[in-house]
């Protein structure tokens, strides 16, 4: 019997209907977050809810066929992908070998300006006042060169093409590749080729947000064929001059060889190639008397750098010219030498790749060779002249063999075989055409900023802001080049 002073026993807890959610895992849990909405579905729910869904009826499955068998052939389907290790652009078949074009493609800093607007500017007239007609090379194609019909030609003078970088960007675009491309397409491939690869990298990049390609490498596979067009003709090409002005940019054809990758020699000539100016000039620009000395001087070396005046008759009449200038003036004129920009890191990095250097000049030994000293260069050599030892003035003669083009070019060969290497791997910088045997006799012939005459018989231009430029023809990179020259 309960005690009657007991309180009641309490029934055991249960959830009533009001209590209840229509999830079993959500009733039983010991912890249920807050905020948590009591509409969140969990399994049970599906489960639950699940007589209430229409499920549609399943699509319709292939049989299985078996094991792929000649009964029953596996089904192919052609992704249209093809996946391949290797190609004839890269690396070509045991046994055979494939021939690669490399064009280099330099942006030029200086924009052209576009041939479609006349420029404003005038040619000074015979009288020394302005002439209304304008400069010859600036008249574009929709404008004669003169007002009058008698004296107005038949056709009007044919202009070059608009340049497209306006249009595109300062830089090596895409479509600028594209157009180089289609150019190349044009050309007939050698017997037996069907088609032509092409693959790019960029070597350079400008110092801007976007970071615009300056520089770039195209290699192809196979090139022109030699039948129809040697490489030297190529380089020559209307329309590879018509691409460079149109894109304002400059190519560079080489042969994909080992030795391009690897040169052993470089030989510089040193006027207005290592340093800015013409030595010989500087010389007799300090002549006063008489006071057009050195407009004549520079003169006859103007003529003789454009192939116009043979060069070792051009240099001794100079060099009479200079009669009675004190020997003095060769160490005077050290401070006032120019070092073309990037000739410095350049040398410091071939240095590093153990690659000798040289110069070649056709101006006077004692500064050729002071500097040379200076810049860390291997080999030089220039011309002697005569002085008198009485008063210490030059007598106005050369001493022994001038150093033309043909001594350039037995030179940079003397060198080459002392040292025990292939002229393959020789390249010759020059901006004369008393530089052009040499670039000739070496495996790569490089133009800077040179006459026109010597443009177009180079192996290769650069008309930049930099000699430095001459490390991307031998497929560096612009990281690659920090390196060398750290």
């Amino acid at each position: 019997m309960a005690d009657e002073g007991s309180p009641p026993k309490q029934g055991r807890p249960s959830l009533t209907s009001s209590m209840r959610s229509s999830s079993f895992l959500q009733e039983h849990q010991q912890y249920r977050p807050p905020n948590k909405p009591e509409n969140h579905y969990g399994i049970d729910t599906v489960v639950e809810d699940i007589q209430a869904t229409q499920i549609s009826s399943p699509r319709q499955i292939s049989p299985f066929n078996g094991i792929p068998s000649p009964d029953n052939p596996p089904r192919i389907v052609e992704s249209g992908v093809s996946h391949e290790l290797s190609h004839p652009n890269c690396t070509s078949t045991p046994g055979t070998s494939s021939e690669r074009l490399v064009a280099t493609l330099f942006y030029k800093s200086t924009p052209r300006v576009s041939n479609a607007v006349p420029s404003p500017q005038k040619v000074p007239s015979p009288q020394g006042g302005q002439s209304p007609k304008l400069a010859d090379a600036e008249i574009s194609a929709n404008l004669g060169p003169s007002s009058s019909l008698d004296t107005f030609p038949l056709e009007p003078p044919t202009s070059g093409p608009d340049p497209l970088d306006h249009i595109y960007g300062s830089h090596i675009s895409p479509m600028c590749i594209t157009s180089f491309l289609h150019l190349m397409s044009s050309f007939p491939l050698p017997p037996g080729s069907d088609d032509l690869t092409s693959a790019h990298r960029c070597l350079k990049l400008d110092a801007t947000p976007d970071h615009h390609p300056q520089v770039v490498e195209l290699t192809l596979s196979p090139p022109p064929s030699p039948d129809y067009l040697s490489l030297d003709d190529l380089r020559k090409h209307e329309l590879i001059y018509s691409f460079e002005r149109e894109w304002n940019v400059d190519v560079a054809l080489l042969a994909d060889t080992l030795w391009r990758r690897y040169p052993r020699l470089v030989v510089f000539d040193m006027d207005s190639t290592l340093i800015t100016q013409e030595v010989i000039d500087l010389l007799a620009a300090t002549i006063k008397d008489p006071p057009d000395l050195a407009a004549r001087v520079a003169d006859i070396t103007h003529r003789a750098m454009l192939g116009e005046l043979e060069f070792e008759g051009a240099f001794r009449a100079r060099v009479e010219l200079l009669t009675g200038l004190s020997a003095d003036i060769f160490t005077q004129l050290r401070a006032v030498l120019d070092v073309t920009n990037g000739v410095r890191p350049l040398l410091r990095a071939l240095k590093h790749l153990g690659v000798k250097t040289a110069v070649l000049s056709g101006g006077f030994l004692p500064l050729t060779s002071w500097l040379a000293g200076e810049l860390g260069i291997d080999y030089a050599y220039a011309n002697e002249v005569v002085i008198d030892e009485a008063t210490g003035r030059l007598t106005g003669e050369v001493k022994g063999t001038v150093v033309c083009a043909t001594r350039k070019r037995e030179l940079l060969i003397e060198i080459a075989a002392k040292e025990g290497i292939a002229l393959e791997q020789v390249v010759a910088v020059g901006d004369g055409a008393n530089d052009l045997l040499m670039m000739e006799a070496a495996g790569l012939g490089v133009a800077w900023n040179a006459k026109p005459l010597v443009q177009m018989e180079a192996g290769a231009r650069l008309n930049g802001e930099s000699i430095l430029d001459l490390l991307y023809l031998f497929g560096f990179t612009d990281q690659e080049v920090h390196t060398l020259i750290a």
